[in-house]
């Protein structure tokens, strides 16, 4: 059993973020007399807030941690109907639960953060059999802490600084932990990762289908700098990932690469659904009457994840896509895949020089 302080260090060894909660989670279990831990924040969509378990694990064994690409949103409960997580978060302090006695077995809820920031909302539920001591009280409220901290840390450098967007250094580890291979129920390989980080290399996996990259590139962006200024350029690009926000999944993932190119990694069944979903958000751009602006377009390509992909070749594909859209008209929705179909370009990438890489 690992010490309090080999899980302190393997918590400010990440700089995955997606990973602190398992590593949390696995702490309290190796640390506490306890049954059960399980993380949850709240996910909000079209004005309603559910419950995403980002991590469940059990003392005896098994679990299993969110893909948040992968979520049906229809199945997790809705916030208000879990009314203990709801208090804690409300009030902001620990809250204890006991459904058997006195003595019995009970669940102690903490509040994951120590402020109520609107989209960092979440509570520790800890499962023991007897109430929790003090000391182990402490444990947990020691490593909540250092959770915390490194979850300002790495929200902080994972982020765009003018849209608040994911940057593009954040993509590896969403490109390498999210689409990494089929998982079958209890994600036992996410479960372990915590304990065999990656040094960032460009490495070989096997992916499931349905996974897609996309990139968004803001059409004569430098003319549009050029003739309104330096300040309106940059409140084009705010709203563009306001838009982004408004027209995609709340757990797909969205990202500011560099200047006027955004990106999206996503799962979704069909390439068809890809193509309407970003069809969509260029038409959301194209209606949009820009302040002082007024109307502004964007070119987008797509590519379908493959076995032998890594972030870069990806992100070459999707420029391919993006440049063939540019160049045939702009304001157009190009799939990489259908170009390869139609035998508009080889099979084999082009890196160009856009300089996001």
């Amino acid at each position: 059993m690992a010490t309090l302080i080999e899980h302190v260090l393997r918590l400010t060894d990440h700089r995955d973020r997606e990973l602190l909660e398992l590593t949390l989670s696995k702490a309290l279990i190796d640390l506490l007399n306890i049954q059960r831990v399980v993380i949850a924040t709240m996910l909000s969509k079209d004005g309603n807030k559910y419950w995403l378990e980002q991590v469940r694990l059990d003392a005896r064994g098994g679990g299993k941690v969110a893909d948040k690409l992968r979520l049906d949103i229809t199945t997790l409960p809705r916030w208000e109907d879990v009314t203990d997580r709801v208090k804690c978060v409300q009030a902001g302090e620990t809250r204890e639960v006991a459904w058997a006695g006195a003595d019995g077995p009970r669940i102690t809820y903490l509040p994951l953060f120590s402020d109520s920031r609107f989209d960092d909302l979440g509570v520790i539920e800890i499962h023991s059999a007897a109430p929790l001591q003090a000391a182990d009280l402490g444990v947990a409220e020691q490593l909540r802490h250092v959770y915390r901290n490194m979850y300002s840390l790495l929200a902080y450098s994972d982020r765009d600084a003018l849209t608040g967007l994911l940057n593009r250094k954040s993509l590896d580890d969403a490109f390498y932990s999210a689409v990494l291979e089929e998982l079958d129920g209890v994600s036992g390989q996410r479960l372990d990762a915590y304990a065999a980080q990656g040094s960032g290399d460009e490495r070989r996996h096997r992916v499931p289908a349905n996974y897609w990259l996309g990139m968004v590139v803001v059409d004569q962006f430098d003319l549009l700098s050029d003739k309104h200024g330096h300040l309106l350029a940059e409140e084009i690009l705010l709203l563009i990932a306001r838009i982004l926000n408004n027209t995609f999944r709340t757990y797909d993932q969205l990202y500011r690469f560099d200047r006027e190119h955004f990106g999206v990694l996503m799962h979704c069944p069909e390439e068809s659904v890809v193509f309407s979903v970003f069809d969509r958000f260029r038409a959301n751009v194209e209606k949009f009457n820009f302040p002082q602006v007024g109307r502004v377009t964007v070119s987008c390509g797509f590519m379908s994840v493959l076995s032998d992909d890594t972030p870069d070749t990806a992100l070459g594909k999707t420029e391919r896509a993006v440049d063939f859209a540019q160049k045939s008209g702009r304001n157009r929705v190009i799939s990489h895949l259908a170009m390869l179909r139609n035998g508009s370009f080889e099979e084999s990438p082009r890196l160009g020089g856009v300089d996001i890489f």
